[in-house]
């Protein structure tokens, strides 16, 4: 797939190959067959979806979704804005309550329209992320979410809660959704820097650093009260619908042009994990779970080796 990266990769050399091994990235995924069917299975399943009441039933059919998590990965894998994603994404909309918050069912009455639950913000970012991506940002109802995005952010405490985060308080470092807030963040860094309101770099400051001590990963604490990896963080995934890794996280820092030496093991993993024939496989996957299954487990991956070579690129470029 790709020319391996020799790890004097701070050298001119070195930046200069992992630019042309993200050319010839980008040139593979263009000609990539694998993600077609996927797309082409969402995208009809968009047209059909104004029968539907149910956006996502986040717990029990987390990844077989008719509309939120088949947008996204339409979104992250480059597609471009068409009548029927419009139509599609009008039917996001009406998922929308009043006070900017998305919930999972369509609400019944004003009632349920008026709604002031606050939970959920691995949703909201995912949500925001394709919104941004096909060019509803400035739409007000996507303003909106932004806004009760600020106002459910906890200052003290960062973050956003999350009745299923966590688990055990005493077993992780972060005291709200740390996946969560990725999402988030994700969506805040797709966002071009003029168009980032003071509020928005706010959030992304205090969330930078939250990430930087945990060094990305190692946000568990074990009984003693020292650090944990979280294993699974090493095992890179693509798509991860509210789930994260160690490559996610750091293709975001890098596009937020964030270089700080607590990101250097994960940098130390990245280069570790790819294969001798340059490409980094892919090891956490939802195949089987999903209308349509991208790559296969334990081969190759066009997504993660973008990704990697990405953020290396960005690191060594800094």
């Amino acid at each position: 797939m790709c020319c391996r990266i020799v790890r004097s990769v701070g050298s001119s050399e070195g930046i200069a190959g992992i630019s042309g091994n993200i050319g010839a990235a980008y040139l593979e995924m263009k000609q990539f067959r694998e993600a077609l069917p996927y797309l082409e299975q969402c995208l009809k399943i968009a047209e059909t979806i104004n029968a539907q009441n149910l956006l996502i039933d986040h717990y029990k059919n987390k990844y077989k979704v008719m509309v939120q998590n088949s947008k996204k990965r339409i979104a992250e894998i480059g597609a471009r804005r068409t009548n029927t994603i419009e139509k599609a994404i009008e039917h996001v909309y009406e998922f929308q309550r009043n006070s900017g918050h998305f919930l999972t069912k369509l609400p019944k009455s004003l009632r349920g329209k008026a709604s002031i639950v606050k939970d959920g913000c691995c949703f909201d970012g995912n949500i925001l992320y394709y919104l941004n991506h096909f060019g509803y940002l400035v739409d007000p109802r996507t303003q909106k979410l932004l806004e009760f995005i600020y106002d459910y952010y906890d200052k003290d405490n960062t973050g956003w809660k999350c009745r299923a985060y966590p688990i055990n308080l005493e077993a992780v470092f972060p005291v709200n959704c740390y996946m969560g807030a990725i999402k988030i963040l994700k969506a805040f860094s797709m966002i071009p820097e003029s168009k980032r309101p003071f509020e928005m770099r706010e959030i992304i400051s205090i969330e930078i650093e939250k990430i930087l001590e945990n060094k990305v990963y190692k946000y568990l604490r074990n009984p003693d009260g020292t650090r944990k990896d979280k294993a699974g963080w090493k095992r890179f995934g693509f798509p991860l619908f509210y789930q994260s890794d160690l490559l996610e996280v750091m293709d975001i820092l890098s596009r937020l042009k964030i270089r700080d030496e607590r990101m250097q093991d994960s940098i130390n993993i990245i280069l570790e994990t790819q294969q001798k024939d340059g490409s980094w496989w892919l090891k956490d996957t939802f195949n089987g779970k999903m209308w349509v299954d991208i790559e296969k487990k334990n081969k190759p991956s066009r997504w993660i080796t973008l990704r990697a070579l990405r953020v290396l690129r960005n690191w060594y470029e800094l």
